[in-house]
């Protein structure tokens, strides 16, 4: 039988559409630059990002190893991008998927997951990798519960570089005809940069290879306890994954949560590229690479891991952005005025809380200290994330019903968290925040909490 070309070029499946991604120029976002800067978009990819190369990866390896066999069950730790991969090969395997997702991921990454058949697990982000309540433990708990479940465990499974080696590398090479001069890549599982880095490396030792990593990932923190949350979603960690090999890696740059989003909201604007957070982190540093070399002839190549679709409600909401003062508003005092004002004297900190361990009697003697009716409190683990509150007035109803509560646990008599509002919103917007009970707010600035104002530092900046 003849078969046209028309007919070769049929799929199969959706699967085989994996790969193949294009590298597109930028010469928008920043005309001046010297080098070409070229962004390899691995939104096109069916599953919507570059998870989709590893998911079935990890499920052929598994496949092969006898690991899965008919009607087992799929169960990863995820921030929502290997899921929905893992969810797509899945279904068209046989295979039940269980994700396990950390509660800062956006509701249509969660959304999409259910979509594709997964069933979702949501766990706090605010506690250490080990807790028996971290997602890392939740799925390993249930893959071990779960008779005949498979963890591929993307953070040390080898299937995940070396389908970068496979297939990532080889595009980047061939597109760029092997001119490729340095690679910028989002630092997560590590697999992306060790398996492409790799790969390319070997065709071409002088390339450089940069990692960029979130402000507060245990990569480019200088200390552990400058490990902390951010808010960009699937890069950094606060844990050194199996599949990363640093030494891949010549430099870093790290990058803010601020800048990230930025400048995934300018790619879109100047480029009309919808990319998610990671895609507008990675592009940050390739653009910090490209502004020091002066060199027309380099190749500076940018991965972007994935599409801004499931950041409409975040990245690429106004109101989000400006709630956690990544957007200025103008024409009015700033909050974060507000709060440089009552702490310019030196004697008041911008920051007073209390962790969630700590004892009643702790609290109580933070407020009289400090003269403040109300205290944030953040987690045992990180200290820049806010878990509840504590208020004078709240405190006293329970020590009237229980003597014994000055030994209690801040978090077995916690309130709510204070409301939150961004450094550079105007003053009038923290007004409005201010209804009912409420006296205080949570200042965030660049995302993380930065100090609390009162109603009575509004008011006395109002009238002023």
């Amino acid at each position: 039988m003849r078969v046209s070309a028309q007919t070769a070029a049929i799929q199969d499946s959706i699967l085989d559409a994996i790969g193949s991604t294009p590298l597109v120029r930028l010469s928008r976002i920043e005309p001046s630059l010297r080098p070409q800067l070229l962004a390899k978009v691995e939104m096109l990819n069916p599953g919507g990002s570059i998870k989709d190369r590893i998911a079935v990866a990890m499920i052929d390896a598994a496949e092969r190893d006898g690991r899965l066999r008919p009607g087992s069950t799929i169960v990863e730790p995820t921030s929502g991008n290997t899921g929905a991969a893992l969810a797509i090969a899945a279904r068209l395997r046989g295979y039940r998927v269980i994700a396990v997702m950390p509660d800062k991921i956006s509701r249509e990454k969660i959304n999409l997951l259910r979509a594709f058949g997964a069933e979702v697990v949501v766990a706090p982000t605010d506690v250490a990798p080990e807790s028996p309540e971290s997602y890392y433990s939740v799925a390993e708990r249930l893959a071990i519960e779960i008779p005949g479940a498979f963890r591929p465990n993307q953070y040390s499974n080898p299937a995940n570089a070396d389908a970068h080696y496979a297939t990532t590398g080889p595009e980047i090479w061939e597109q760029t005809a092997g001119t490729i001069t340095h690679l910028v890549v989002g630092v997560g599982t590590g697999g992306t940069i060790t398996g492409t880095g790799r790969f390319l490396r070997e065709q071409k030792p002088s390339i450089e290879v940069i990692g960029a990593d979130p402000t507060g990932s245990i990569f480019t923190a200088p200390t552990p306890q400058d490990v902390h949350g951010y808010l960009i979603e699937g890069v950094g960690e606060d844990f050194w994954p199996e599949t990363f090999d640093p030494t891949v890696v010549d430099r870093y740059v790290t990058v803010s949560d601020r800048d990230a989003f930025l400048t995934t909201r300018r790619l879109a604007l100047s480029e009309g590229i919808l990319a998610g957070g990671s895609g507008g982190m990675a592009t940050w540093a390739a653009l910090e690479v490209a502004r020091a070399i002066d060199d027309r002839t380099a190749v500076v190549v940018v991965i972007l891991p994935d599409g801004g679709r499931s950041y409409l409600s975040k990245v690429y909401n106004d109101a989000w952005m400006t709630e956690y003062g990544f957007l200025a508003r103008s024409g009015e005092p700033t909050v974060g005025e507000v709060l440089r004002r009552r702490t310019a004297g030196g004697g008041v900190p911008a920051l007073v809380a209390v962790h969630s361990q700590q004892r009643v009697r702790d609290a109580v003697a933070l407020l009289h200290e400090h003269r403040v009716s109300q205290l944030p409190v953040v987690s045992e683990h990180d200290a820049e994330a806010i878990i509840g509150s504590v208020a004078e007035r709240g405190l006293l109803a329970h020590a009237v019903s229980d003597a014994s509560l000055l030994d209690a646990r801040i978090v077995d008599v916690m309130e709510a968290p204070l409301p939150a509002i961004g450094s550079e919103d105007p003053v009038s917007a923290a007004v409005e925040l201010l209804v009912g009970e409420r006296q205080a707010l949570i200042v965030l600035d660049d995302g993380r909490p930065a100090g609390i104002v009162s109603r009575a530092d509004l008011l006395e900046a109002l009238a002023r």
